[in-house]
């Protein structure tokens, strides 16, 4: 990587290309390509999509040396703050970034050289313009899941297969290959205690439009067995929601049960007051809402005619509907935060 002699001449050089860029992409929006035909469309077509991998390399460059600044000048978190309100990304996706671009770049030696990348040859792939994020995602998920029983030079021929097929196929057939490596390299299926640590997981996804939201993940063994244990006590005919009378058939499908289950063991464990205490008070859910927006609620739920108003917001962020706020509320204390609608003062 070239370098310049002083940090001025260095921004001058990067802004300069990134003008060029911008003149370039100018000059292709305001050209029309109705006349050149379709086997010249492909080739713009496989030319931009190069280029498009290759402006996520230097994405990930970047992102790796805000993470690590050589000159130490800004706390991480102020110009994750930055780059929030400037990119217009989630925090997740933020996130993934600086994640994968640990895995991919150069780290940094507080005696001696730089360190060589996690993923050394995916990281010159990418740097390179070769691959894409569907790729990426592929070779990352395959090394992933090698256990470590698997030799340092093994993984790294593993990788090196992967990536050279990265580069001259799509992100299905490399997955593919990574689930036929992993077979070959771990065919009894070895995996010790580090490699369920190193694996276990959830994700909780975004609210949708219904509020409702989407978990995914994997749990290892332990968290596995006190969930089947919860789900034994969901039984059909045994904790159904609230609204329905114990002698009421049970219609839940067992998906629905699991989510009860799941949901019956967190009221447990937070109505249980054997959670500790965050910031001070003891660990339950905090709703907010408002005097006005509670007093309609109360008069919704026992006259139609009145409609719901919007949802009350957890500590968390969440939204929470107002009916399931009053349901929570009349199980427990500590649940509710109520502001003046004028003042926003805390009642």
């Amino acid at each position: 990587m070239g370098r310049c002699a002083t940090a001025e001449e260095a921004r001058e050089r990067i802004s300069a290309a990134l003008d060029a860029i911008d003149a370039a992409h100018a000059v292709l929006r305001d050209t029309s390509s109705d006349v050149v035909g379709n086997r010249f469309r492909v080739d713009v077509a496989e030319r931009l999509e190069t280029q498009d991998r290759t402006n996520r390399g230097l994405m990930y460059r970047f992102f790796a040396e805000i993470a690590e600044p050589p000159d130490r000048s800004e706390s991480v978190p102020a110009v994750r703050e930055m780059l929030w309100a400037r990119l217009r990304l989630t925090p997740r996706e933020i996130i993934r970034r600086f994640k994968l671009a640990a895995r991919i770049r150069p780290q940094r030696s507080l005696t001696g050289p730089p360190l060589p990348p996690e993923l050394p040859e995916l990281a010159a792939a990418v740097e390179a313009g070769a691959v894409g994020e569907d790729h990426i995602r592929a070779v990352c998920g395959a090394m992933d899941v090698l256990p470590s029983c698997v030799s340092p030079s093994d993984a790294a021929d593993a990788e090196r297969t992967l990536v050279q097929h990265a580069t001259k196929l799509d992100s299905g057939i490399v997955t593919k290959l990574g689930q036929r490596i992993a077979d070959y390299l771990n065919p009894d299926g070895r995996f010790d205690d580090n490699d369920r640590a190193r694996r276990r997981g959830l994700h909780l996804g975004p609210q949708g439009p219904d509020c409702m939201s989407r978990l995914s993940g994997l749990l290892d063994p332990e968290a596995r067995g006190h969930f089947e244990a919860i789900e034994a006590a969901v039984r059909p005919g045994r904790h159904q929601p609230d609204s329905a009378q114990p002698e009421t058939l049970d219609r839940r499908t067992p998906a629905q049960r699991c989510h009860d289950a799941l949901k019956l063991g967190l009221e447990t464990a937070i109505a249980s007051d054997k959670l500790g205490v965050h910031r001070g008070h003891p660990v339950t859910v905090i709703a907010t809402t408002t005097l006005a927006d509670l007093n309609q609620a109360a008069h919704a739920v026992a006259d139609p005619s009145v409609p719901m108003p919007t949802a009350a917001h957890t500590g968390g962020g969440s939204r929470l509907p107002m009916r399931d706020l009053i349901r929570m509320a009349a199980k427990a204390i500590h649940y509710l935060a109520v502001f003046d609608d004028h003042t926003g003062r805390p009642l």
